[in-house]
């Protein structure tokens, strides 16, 4: 008889935890209005995958006089499968010419260019890759890096504002999932008069429209 794992033990625990989306609809509307840029951070699914400690690997060593530590992005936010997020009309607020700047997870990228290219663009190019200064265990390499992508659909906005802008950002990691300022000031430099959405968003941005659950939610309070 096979003995439990740190999984099957907390599994109960872990189906409790994941946030859900109460939305009587998959998102909240898009603003009727278009945009230059449209800058993303979808919330990507893991499948519900769950990060123990190592003490939580095998059932032998597990310590269960104290709380072992489990973390997933579904604790934090409503994760979303690719066949969803695809199902966003994008291509509704975007204007002729425009971009899109969207991160990606390592283990997501080949989901987000095929996400890009369902919203209407074209894969051009790595725009960010961030250090965040810190590391997780990899199945390969230690993973210390996240990248944003860029995307373009018919041409590049003008006018163009800075062209001298680093594709290293070197930023310590805060909190889950949250990405480093200095990238959205750097879309702003290159891009100072062009109307910009930022999607997924968790707040409002000065100079930016913002949409997502947590600022629709926030709204309407």
């Amino acid at each position: 008889m096979n003995k439990p794992t740190g999984y099957s033990i907390y599994n109960k625990e872990a189906k409790r935890r994941v946030k859900k989306n109460t939305l009587a609809e998959l998102y909240p509307k898009l603003p009727n209005k278009k945009f230059d840029i449209i800058y993303a951070d979808p919330p990507w699914d893991y499948n519900g995958k769950l990060q123990f400690d190592k003490s939580s690997t095998d059932a032998e060593r597990i310590n269960l006089s104290r709380k072992i530590f489990i973390s997933s992005a579904g604790f934090k936010y409503p994760t979303l499968k690719l066949e969803e997020l695809m199902k966003l009309p994008v291509n509704k607020i975007l204007k002729n010419d425009g971009l899109l700047f969207m991160w990606t997870t390592n283990p997501h990228l080949a989901q987000a260019i095929r996400l890009g290219e369902a919203w209407g663009f074209e894969y051009k190019t790595v725009a960010f890759v961030w250090d965040k200064m810190n590391h997780n265990p990899g199945q390969y390499t230690l993973s210390n890096c996240e990248l944003c992508l860029v995307f373009k659909h018919g041409r590049i906005p003008k006018p163009r504002g800075a062209r001298n802008i680093k594709q290293l950002i070197k930023a310590p990691r805060k909190e889950h999932s949250e990405k480093p300022e200095e990238v959205r000031e750097a879309i702003e430099k290159m891009f100072p008069s062009q109307k910009r959405i930022e999607l997924f968003a968790r707040k409002k941005v000065r100079g930016w429209s913002v949409w997502g659950l947590d600022v629709f939610e926030k709204n309407n309070k």
